[in-house]
């Protein structure tokens, strides 16, 4: 019998988790505080985010621009269904866009500045990739089978030698990380890694070089709006991207935030700092799919994590069946 969970983490999925129809069993299943969420939500997006849900396709749901939002509303509406359910987390942290439904849970700001922020920080993310929409416009891609301190290392050593504008993004898992670049740097770095020794190299199919010096433009057309708002210090302990560690205040919350955009998410370091603090006895991937599931096991982590973005995997978790 599965041992159930009194001390749970709440764990974010980030973009491309999102899918058509994704939140609604929530909505008609939930209690208030879901009901709440997507009335807060449409209220910023000035459209009903149900029927957006319901009508929109998976290419729509892509955009930066209104993933954010749709995506952040099924975190916290997940989460908000937990709570209702006497699920409460004691730990936060989030996948890219997830950090902002981890803020939100653990206090540091409001669901209305929440969904205002990431409303802002899509439109600003997606201008920056229009802008430099072309054929050889900066991309990602994924490097399997390599270490993320080996990928590090070469990605170092490559720009030292002169191979500029590739950075990494995502240290996603011990045997895959996410870098980007401009498309040139990229092809570049394709048959380099190769050579090095690793397994895959793959093109993503990503609307720009997210987490990279690359989408700089995006940082300062947020910067005023985050300056905005008002940041408290976690009620939890909340894990940032940036620095793999526990945020101590709102005000580094804030300055963390910023970062964010430009700065690779080390949630490799992350997932780490979550299972040693000792703190919890497992993880829930609080919002759409698995990839976080995925990843927490390729941790090697000895803490068990389960799928709570549905109503169904709700009802599965073994803290539901005590």
């Amino acid at each position: 019998m599965v041992k159930p969970l009194s001390s749970p983490a709440f764990l974010f999925p980030g973009q491309g988790s999102q899918y058509p129809w994704m939140a609604l069993d929530l909505f008609e299943a939930g209690g208030t505080e879901v009901k709440k969420l997507f009335t807060l939500a449409s209220l910023v997006m000035g459209q009903d985010m149900k029927m957006l849900l319901e009508q929109a396709d998976a290419q729509t749901l892509q955009r930066t621009d209104i993933a954010q939002v749709a995506l952040t509303l099924a975190n916290l509406a997940a989460a908000a269904f937990l709570r209702e359910h006497g699920c409460v987390p004691q730990t936060v942290a989030g996948f890219s866009l997830g950090e902002y439904a981890a803020l939100e849970t653990a206090g540091v700001i409001s669901s209305g500045d929440c969904f205002s922020l990431v409303k802002i920080r899509g439109k600003a993310m997606q201008d920056a990739v229009d802008s430099r929409e072309s054929e050889d416009a900066p991309g990602m891609a994924a490097v399997i089978g390599l270490s993320p301190e080996k990928v590090e290392a070469l990605v170092a050593e490559w720009t030292g030698a002169g191979l500029t504008e590739l950075y990494c993004a995502n240290f996603n898992s011990p045997r895959q990380t996410v870098i980007a670049g401009t498309a040139e740097a990229l092809r570049k770095a394709a048959e380099r890694f190769k050579e090095a020794g690793a397994r895959r190299f793959i093109p993503l199919k990503v609307a720009g070089p997210f987490h990279s010096p690359l989408i700089a433009q995006a940082a300062e057309l947020f910067g005023p709006a985050l300056e905005a708002v008002h940041f408290n210090d976690p009620l939890i302990p909340l894990y940032s991207n940036v620095s793999g560690k526990a945020v101590s205040s709102g005000n580094e919350a804030k300055a963390l935030a910023l970062q964010h955009i430009t700065s690779p998410v080390r949630w490799t370091v992350e997932e780490q700092a979550i299972t040693t603090a000792g703190t919890i006895d497992g993880v829930l991937e609080t919002g759409p799919g698995t990839v976080l599931r995925g990843l927490w096991k390729e941790s090697g982590s000895p803490l068990p994590c389960y799928a709570a973005g549905t109503v169904a995997d709700s009802a599965a978790l073994p803290l539901f069946n005590t």
